[in-house]
């Protein structure tokens, strides 16, 4: 009796798309009616052999019509990584499964040697179409292992702060040890560490001239930023150009992107910001009635607010971009995480949740619409008043 695992997720997922085992028993015991195959699931965090000595779920399968049994774990696993982005920067969880079988032989069940997986590791993100199921993490994007789509062309201003992320976990590729900086006024680089901790799977590295660990002269123009291992480049830069003042205030945006990171946006043409209240109003009971007689006094009203709720609004305008900006701002349009960097120092940013309104967009192209601009509308995530 031979049971093999013959499909296998890739060593680290996207865990809201789908991460699946395909088991198959190659003896005659696969056609009894009862028989059906189990899959323990393991998961955890801290060290990769840190593998839980109880299971946290036994699932089981009927075999298909091809006598596979199919284990896709990535639901349970996505409900496991329910911390946010800005809080967790690394939402990782290792994962493992035991594989045997079991049927009905009279009164007895009849169970198969096990056959384990190894470790795996699932990140808080999402694959899209065309990307083939258990595709590796690494051929969806050209920046890997910089966690973003891109674009590889993008702006920054003089003033701005900001972090993205690498990837330092292993992924059956060369992991990185350093990032590559080559700017206007000069050459440099910053060291990354690989670590078997699921809390140091990803580290982020500058994209701010105002960041304190900019490691370029923040007089610079344009810088570009890649993963290097040793002197060997891993993935393509992205490459970055200073913006000059402009006219209206900056509204830099930052998003959890579909690896369960950060992309920034600084929309700086005009912004406007609206407030709007809801009102419920009730009828008190006047006077005093606990005195010698009734009376009341002249500032008692009849009619009171007993319910009063907010939303506050920002509306953007970005200026005129490329339209490769279009695959991650469609990220923008999905993402559960979305902040405006209201304020920034050289270490921290000071943020506020907002949740986007649009939820269609025409995405234009260079080609035919010669210039390229596009506005969105936020609800702020915190309603004016305090009420728990």
């Amino acid at each position: 009796m031979a049971l093999n695992i013959t499909q296998y997720p890739a060593t680290a997922s996207l865990a809201q798309s789908p991460m699946a085992f395909t088991v198959f028993e190659n003896t005659a015991v696969v056609l009894s009616s009862s028989f059906q195959y189990f899959a323990d699931l393991y998961y955890w965090t801290g060290s990769a052999n840190a593998k839980p000595a109880v299971p946290e779920y036994v699932l089981t399968k009927y075999p298909n019509d091809s006598f596979r049994g199919i284990f896709d774990v990535s639901r349970i696993m996505n409900s496991t990584l329910t911390d946010l982005a800005f809080a967790n920067t690394s939402n990782v969880k290792y994962y493992a499964v035991d594989f045997y079988w079991q049927f009905q032989s009279g009164s007895s069940f009849i169970t198969g040697s096990h056959v384990s997986s190894s470790a795996y590791k699932a990140l808080d993100g999402y694959a899209i179409f065309q990307e083939p199921i258990n595709q590796q993490i690494v051929s969806k994007s050209v920046h890997w292992p910089i966690m973003s789509d891109g674009p590889a062309s993008q702006s920054f201003l003089d003033d701005t702060s900001g972090w993205m992320t690498v990837y330092t976990g292993t992924t059956g590729v060369s992991q990185p040890t350093r990032m590559v900086y080559s700017g206007s006024l000069g050459n440099a680089s910053i060291n990354v560490s690989s670590s078997i901790s699921s809390s140091q799977q990803t580290q982020y590295f500058p994209i701010g001239p105002l960041c304190s660990d900019f490691p370029l002269n923040v007089l610079t123009d344009t810088f570009s930023v890649q993963a290097y291992n040793g002197s060997t480049p891993l993935g393509s830069s992205i490459n970055f150009t200073d913006v000059c003042l402009q006219k209206y205030p900056n509204v830099r945006i930052k998003w959890k992107n579909r690896y369960g990171q950060f992309n920034y946006f600084n929309f700086y043409l005009v912004n406007r910001q609206s407030f709007q209240s809801t009102k419920r109003t009730y009828q008190p009971q006047l006077g005093t009635w606990q005195g010698t007689g009734l009376s009341y006094q002249n500032y008692d009203s009849s009619n009171l607010n007993y319910l009063s709720d907010s939303k506050q609004t920002i509306s953007v305008n970005s200026d005129y971009i490329d339209d490769d900006y279009n695959d991650i701002l469609k990220q923008l349009l999905v993402s559960d995480e979305i902040y405006w960097v209201y304020e920034q120092s050289s270490t921290t940013e000071t943020v506020r949740p907002i949740t986007i309104r649009t939820d269609s967009l025409t995405f234009k192209t260079g080609v035919n619409d010669k210039l390229v601009q596009y506005a969105f509308d936020f609800d702020f995530g915190q309603s004016y008043k305090l009420i728990i």
